[in-house]
């Protein structure tokens, strides 16, 4: 009987085999459709978020475990990356305190809210920023606004200096961690951050429990690490190896590194509040006014001083990032990466562990899918990074690790973090992977009306969907920025509590997407583009978007320069490799389109291929940005000025940010020979098809 089971299971396996070989890609769009289970993204959801779980606590090594099981079982190959990685395990001690006229400390956690029992949670820490200095300093207060490097210029402007003091900002415009720099480099002895309501609290809406805003006790939390780099401190270009493994990498002495060394702590705006009524100078310009009810002053005077105090450890933590690998059946090192965080700053319902969920589910429908014998002729891989939080610290240790590999193998990289956490869709991507999305989006089905997710994606009066250009503050910037793997970033968002101890299942389950269809959702988008770029013989890149978008892109630098120096005529050099690289994508993707009809054999495939991958290192370069040499990418890089906003042609964006013009015919003819070396791989490629 079991010898008979036993060849009945192979029957079935070589059928199934035979079955997927011969099916169109249609078809197996089809199955993977059918083999999502609508279901498990909440399961996932809930698992994942039981207890808080910050990088390098014993609870986030049992979300690791989780997360490597489930993808064990659903048949993918799983491997852990450890690291050692330099960053605060815990938030040490703190202190904020009102010290004249009256004394009084102010709370740092969030209450405990009947109507969520999550916020009870005794492993929920207070609010703390992860690469705080240490310090305990009593001084008076200024009011900075944003804390933006134009906040303080308007602050000198005005005579005011912050020098010796306690400065408050707001969250928002900037990265935390340039709130902290610019503090710094200005002088002030110690930082408050906290969320204004009128960017995110009563003046937004109802808050929570009643709705999704910031109630007035929501404390946003957050790495403030601004090296130049991204990852960790004390080990930029190489990866973090565990300190007791076999291979030993040189680390950074941490006092040369230039971490922060001013206190910063964060509060909410209702103990914010408590401060700002106290304070008598002037009032602050009328753009820096926020929504509490009363006007805002830009300095507390002599009577009011503000104590803060921080005691914060960092040292070395062990962390690990989970990669598992769906083998290609006939391009096997060729990837596509799917790829979103797991470390939270409490339960991370939205942030990230939405993203977590639904790339677990997608996991186990691709396994599902391959045991049917439908197996992508390219492998995918879906990676779950460690240490985001404290910096994109996992990911960025692990495209290190990986190095020549990657750059060599690595087709896309696919963003999710945070992925399900809303109801409304929106994507990123380089220039070569926007098609994708949009194509893809025309396949999915938005879960509450009758329109497809691009339908609903796209506003009425617009001629197409707007997507955008990606910028800092996730996983895909080492990938992207660093070694040049075309990248995108998608999902659905909304209004969530960030970073705050409220991001929790409740809160998910109540207000994100109580129906939880946005998680299958997502899971059939971003399966259709891991499938679409894995069964595609030739990868489908849209080559042809590359000479579109950088028209625009030099047209908006033009316009920027023009504003500093109003003679200037353009980046010539620039302009005239774009006309060439505009005919050679248009002859390649010609030839492109007209070998897809033919049967090529493989060992000219992989060539092929292998030349499609190298075009986006076109723009890399070592010497990198001059703001950070680890940014190698001279078409797209984080703005070193705010953390999060994408800059495009970043060499010229620097120069425009420090108002000069004299270096910008250097760059101008620096980006046409990185213009000229693309159209140059195109046209290598071109006369490859023609040979056969």
């Amino acid at each position: 009987m079991k010898k008979t089971l036993f060849l009945t299971g192979l029957t079935i396996a070589f059928i199934g085999s035979a079955v997927a070989q011969n099916s169109t890609q249609q078809d197996i769009e089809n199955a993977y459709k059918s083999s999502i289970d609508p279901s498990s993204f909440k399961t996932h959801l809930q698992r994942l978020t039981e207890r808080p779980h910050v990088a390098g606590s014993e609870n986030n090594k049992m979300v690791q475990d989780y997360i490597y099981n489930i993808m064990d079982k659903a048949t993918f190959k799983v491997e852990k990356y450890p690291y050692d990685v330099y960053i605060p395990a815990t938030p040490g001690v703190s202190l904020i305190e009102i010290v004249t006229p009256k004394r009084q400390t102010l709370t740092q956690q969030e209450d405990i809210l009947k109507e969520d029992p999550f916020s009870s949670d005794t492993d929920l820490w207070k609010g703390w920023n992860s690469f705080s200095g240490s310090g305990d300093v009593t001084a008076e207060v200024v009011y900075v606004n944003y804390g933006t490097r134009e906040d303080f210029q308007e602050l000198q402007t005005l005579g005011i200096s912050v020098a010796g003091k306690i400065v408050l900002a707001r969250y928002g415009k900037n990265f935390r961690g340039y709130k902290a720099k610019f503090s710094e480099l200005n002088g002030a002895a110690g930082l408050i951050i906290y969320t204004d309501p009128k960017d995110n609290g009563y003046a937004t809406g109802l808050t929570y429990p009643e709705g999704p805003y910031f109630n007035e006790s929501t404390i946003q939390r957050g790495s403030l690490l601004t090296v130049d780099y991204t990852g960790d401190p004390l080990t930029p270009y190489e990866p973090a190896l565990p300190l007791k493994g076999k291979k030993k990498v040189k680390r950074l002495d941490p006092s040369k590194v230039g971490l922060h060394t001013i206190p910063v702590l964060p509060i909410s705006y209702g103990e914010a509040q408590k401060i700002m009524q106290q304070m008598q100078g002037d009032p602050v310009p009328a753009a820096w006014q926020g929504g509490l009810p009363f006007t805002y002053r830009i300095q507390g005077g002599t009577d009011l001083k503000l104590r803060i105090k921080v005691d914060q450890p960092i040292n070395y933590t062990p962390v690990a990032n989970i990669v598992g690998t769906l083998k290609g059946a006939e391009f096997p090192d060729e990837w596509i990466i799917l790829g979103c965080h797991f470390d939270a700053w409490g339960f991370g319902a939205t942030d990230p562990n939405s993203g977590t969920a639904m790339l677990l589910s997608l996991s186990e429908s691709l396994g599902r899918l391959a045991a049917k014998g439908y197996r992508p002729k390219r492998s995918i891989m879906i990676a779950h990074w460690d240490a985001e939080e404290h910096g994109v610290i996992g990911s960025s240790e692990w495209v290190e690790q990986m190095g020549e590999v990657l750059g060599a193998k690595a087709i896309a990289y696919m963003n999710f973090d945070g992925g399900v956490s809303g109801k409304n869709f929106g994507a990123s991507a380089s220039p070569t992977l926007k098609q994708l999305i949009i194509d893809a989006s025309k396949s999915v089905n938005y879960p509450y009306n009758d329109q497809t997710l691009y339908e609903f994606w796209k506003k009425p009066e617009a001629a197409q969907v707007n997507i955008g250009n990606l910028g800092g503050g996730s996983d895909h910037i080492a990938f992207y920025m660093h070694v040049g793997v075309p990248s995108l970033s998608a999902g659905a968002g909304g209004p969530t509590p960030y970073h705050s101890n409220y991001d929790s299942f409740h809160y998910y389950s109540t207000f994100v997407d109580p129906e939880f269809k946005m998680g299958p959702t997502i899971e059939h988008l971003a399966g259709l583009m891991a499938l679409r770029l894995s069964n595609k013989t030739i990868i489908d890149y849209d080559i042809n978007r590359y000479a579109i978008d950088l028209k625009t892109h030099f047209s908006n630098a033009t316009n920027k320069v023009k504003s500093i120096a109003p003679d200037f005529v353009g980046f010539l050099f620039s302009q005239e490799a774009l006309l060439s690289l505009e005919i050679a994508s248009k002859e390649l993707s010609l030839s492109l389109n007209m070998q897809k009809e033919y049967d090529v054999p493989v060992k000219n495939m992989k060539a092929i291929n292998a030349q499609l991958i190298a075009l986006e290192k076109s723009f890399i370069e070592d010497e990198g940005m001059d703001y950070g040499a680890w940014y190698r990418s001279l078409y797209a890089s984080t703005d070193p000025f705010s953390g999060y906003a994408s800059w495009m042609l970043p060499g010229i964006e620097y120069e425009v940010a420090l108002k000069r013009s004299e270096n910008l015919g250097a760059w101008d003819i620096r980006y046409a020979a990185a213009i000229d070396r693309l159209a140059a791989k195109m046209n290598d490629l071109n006369s490859y098809l023609s040979s056969f």
